[in-house]
């Protein structure tokens, strides 16, 4: 297991054991069971979520590093000079260095990931890349409001940078609060670099959460296993299966575990009955247009300045301010 370098400290904001377990037994008793999609990521669940995103049916990776690497230039010179480079989520940073290199005198990356494994992994890998950048990981849920570590030099502006499309596994009020907590943590000067995945044939978005290899059910179903780990759980993963439907009047996919048959589980002491085809919900992936993000955006208080797509218009990368530092109409940008 890769660990953060022995010069970088690591900034430990992780949730307790304790708070994990009140969350799952919390969603467990909930009618219908839901589990937060962000315990999807412990080190195995990274490891299997590095792999669907080299998948031929996983679309998403692939459109949003063809759109950073040919817009990556034009999106730092909008992001200007001396900036504070948060990413929250970053897992293995894949798409960070395209942002790095091409920065001028970025201040310091601060990287919030709550697998462990896998900040230290892209710590370690980005601080040889980038030598002369200070690194300041942090171990944390980016969904709970964060003190960012203070970095050496005074940033001109900080920028938080959510790639992926982790914005549309939350449901549009969660979305909203995420994004108002972004607009705090950068403060009034401050910009989001926000992946968006957009709206597209049902057959292309429901393919690629249900691939042919089984990566994607595989990824899933380690979400039991790891209460099984953590928990104390019992959960057989064989009376389990993966579900993931698209929803076009929702425009979103909706992922479920689905029970093989009717069952009993135990999960730190407490007993749950699962029916016979009972789904638990353990994931959703909105897809927006444009105009839909706008609308998410602004009732956090941010307007997007520009939007940058890659040729087939398949994948967004938007770039937002404090509604009250406008100064600039959104110029939506397609590539070539």
């Amino acid at each position: 297991m890769s660990t953060v370098p022995s010069e970088i400290f690591l900034h430990d904001l992780h949730p307790s054991a304790a708070g994990i377990r009140g969350e799952v037994l919390a969603g467990l008793a909930h009618r219908p069971k839901r589990l937060p999609s962000k315990y999807l990521y412990d080190a195995r669940g990274s490891e299997l979520f590095e792999r669907i995103c080299e998948l031929p049916e996983y679309y998403l990776t692939r459109a949003e590093l063809s759109l950073m690497r040919a817009h990556a230039a034009a999106i730092a010179a909008a992001l200007g000079p001396r900036t504070l480079l948060v990413e929250y989520g970053s897992g293995s940073a894949t798409k960070t260095p395209l942002l790095l290199e091409r920065l001028a005198d970025v201040v310091a990356y601060v990287p919030v990931e709550i697998s462990r494994s896998a900040l230290g992994a892209s710590v370690e890998r980005l601080s040889g890349q980038f030598p002369g950048t200070q690194m300041l990981p942090v171990w944390a849920d980016f969904t709970q409001p964060l003190t960012l570590p203070e970095p050496v030099r005074s940033p001109r502006r900080t920028v938080i940078y959510f790639p992926g499309s982790t914005i549309g596994n939350f449901d549009t009020d969660a979305a909203v609060c995420l994004l108002s907590q972004m607009r705090r943590e950068m403060g009034p000067d401050g910009m989001a670099l926000v992946g968006v995945d957009l709206v597209k044939p049902e057959p292309l978005i429901e393919a690629a959460y249900n691939d042919a290899a089984g990566v994607t059910a595989e990824f899933t179903l380690n979400l039991l296993r790891r209460l099984n780990e953590e928990l104390g759980a019992d959960f057989d993963l064989r009376a389990f299966r993966h579900r993931a439907r698209y929803h076009p009047e929702r425009e979103r996919i909706e992922t479920h575990i689905v029970s093989r048959a009717e069952q009993e589980v135990s999960v730190d002491g407490h007993r749950f009955h699962f029916a016979a085809g009972e789904a638990m919900q353990v994931e959703i992936s909105c897809k927006y247009s444009c105009e839909s993000f706008a609308r998410i955006a602004k009732r956090a208080g941010l307007r997007v300045m520009q939007v940058w797509t890659d040729p087939q218009r398949l994948f967004s990368v938007q770039c937002l301010r404090p509604a009250g530092s406008m100064h600039a109409h959104p110029q939506p940008v397609r590539a070539d």
